[in-house]
């Protein structure tokens, strides 16, 4: 992502007309009378982003009925900081903007780059807490559903019921296909092209197929009855071993595991290092002379992303959570202190990704997302220099049993991954 993001800026900065050239050719595909034709910066934006949406669509699910998520109690403090962290940075943008040339930005500074907060938490390893860790996956996992519903509710334009109620026969034929115990895979491909085709001309974001087909995605195995270690055993005591012997334990452990984790660990290195990478390169030039600059540093557009992310995530996030303590609605991770708290809460000001791709949704303008770009880039840098400088200062300050009580978190987490890795 940073090196296609450098690229882009590299690119944009020594030859413009070149890169505004490539992504504005038109590509078209075409099977008889039908014909569509998209510029390759759309076909990044809607098609690619589709599919890296969906993988997005199955790990949001599967929080919510093996993860986090599913445990009221336990999810209760990310979800309510989530909402804190969406409302505060829309409001500070809007105080911005309202009535202006940019009013419709207001959710670019809501979103939180799961892949960059997680990364820059992570740098710290043991000093910050584990439940803090899955405090923070859980917040993104949270701000991720919401900038989904923000996109599909206020960043739909002109809506096409017909074409929208196409796209919705789509969804319930694979629903009820799937509970029909249909399982040709290359069927379901086709139909999810057609939904996305159903959604680009409905006047909803496409990449909302990709989320609704994830949600759809099933969280078990084609048959749960088979167990892989049972399966591996039976090969073991086996005096010789085939081909076909082998071949069908493979796929007989294949099939043991849950749909959507297969087509998870199938797709996520192409979202990963493919899709990602692809639309950091599409979407992050941002002009980089001192006139440019410094018209950046006058527009309220600017102003109001950097201030939306880097400090409305800061009072959103943490502010919430100090309430919903204060409330009794929920609790502190353990072995997390406010300190703590306020570090993660600028971690989720960095909102690169997804901040992009609402950006480009937002406006037409080329200078009001050149202003937004530069808004993003300076809130989320800021965000990760200052929240691992208050997550170190706040690890220093905590005190031995805190910190004896973190590492043997660290170790017990350690050891349940270890055995259910050799269990595999």
């Amino acid at each position: 992502m940073l090196v296609g993001a450098v690229a882009a800026l590299v690119w944009f900065n020594v030859a413009a007309a070149s890169y505004e050239s490539f992504w504005h050719t038109e590509v078209a595909i075409g099977v008889g009378t039908f014909h569509l034709e998209l510029t390759l910066h759309d076909w990044v934006n809607d098609a690619l982003m589709a599919l890296f949406f969906f993988v997005v669509g199955m790990e949001i699910k599967r929080e919510m009925v093996s993860g986090e998520l599913r445990d009221p109690r336990a999810a209760s403090l990310p979800i309510i900081a989530a909402m804190g962290g969406m409302i505060v940075p829309a409001l500070i943008y809007a105080a911005f903007n309202i009535g202006g040339d940019g009013a419709s930005g207001w959710g670019i500074p809501m979103a939180t780059d799961i892949a960059f907060a997680v990364g820059v938490v992570s740098l710290l390893g043991a000093r910050v807490p584990v439940q803090l860790k899955l405090f923070l996956l859980t917040l993104a996992v949270a701000d991720d559903l919401g900038g989904i519903a923000v996109i599909a509710i206020f960043y739909s334009d002109g809506l096409l019921f017909t074409w929208l109620a196409g796209a919705l026969l789509i969804f319930v034929s694979m629903w009820a296909l799937r509970n029909a115990g249909v399982w040709f895979f290359p069927l379901y491909v086709v139909l999810g092209a057609l939904a996305w085709y159903c959604m680009l001309r409905s006047g909803v974001h496409a990449t909302i197929a990709g989320v609704v087909i994830g949600f759809l995605t099933p969280t078990k195995p084609l048959r749960p009855g088979l167990d892989a270690e049972t399966i591996a055993n039976r090969l073991e005591n086996q005096p010789e071993l085939s081909a076909a012997a082998v071949k069908n334990a493979s796929f007989l452990i294949r099939e043991s595991v849950p749909i959507d984790q297969r087509l998870t660990d199938l797709l996520h290195p192409w979202t990963s290092f493919l899709v990602i990478p692809v639309f950091a390169l599409a979407n992050a030039a941002i002009p980089l002379s001192g006139e440019a600059l410094s018209a950046a540093a006058g527009s309220t557009v600017t102003w109001g992303v950097a201030l939306g992310l880097f400090v409305g995530k800061a009072i959103g996030v943490s502010g919430m959570s100090w309430l919903a303590v204060k409330l009794g609605l929920a609790r502190l991770p353990r072995g997390a202190t406010p300190l703590h708290i306020l570090g993660i809460s600028l971690a989720a000001g960095i909102g690169f990704t997804v901040a992009i791709f609402i950006t480009g949704i937002s406006f037409t303008d080329d200078v009001l997302q050149q202003d937004a770009k530069v808004g993003i880039f300076a809130a989320s840098i800021a965000a990760a220099v200052v929240s691992v400088w208050i997550l170190s200062a706040a690890h220093r300050r905590a005190g031995p049993r805190e910190q004896a009580l973190e590492e043997r978190e660290d170790a017990q987490l350690f050891a349940e991954e270890l055995t259910e890795a050799v269990a595999r």
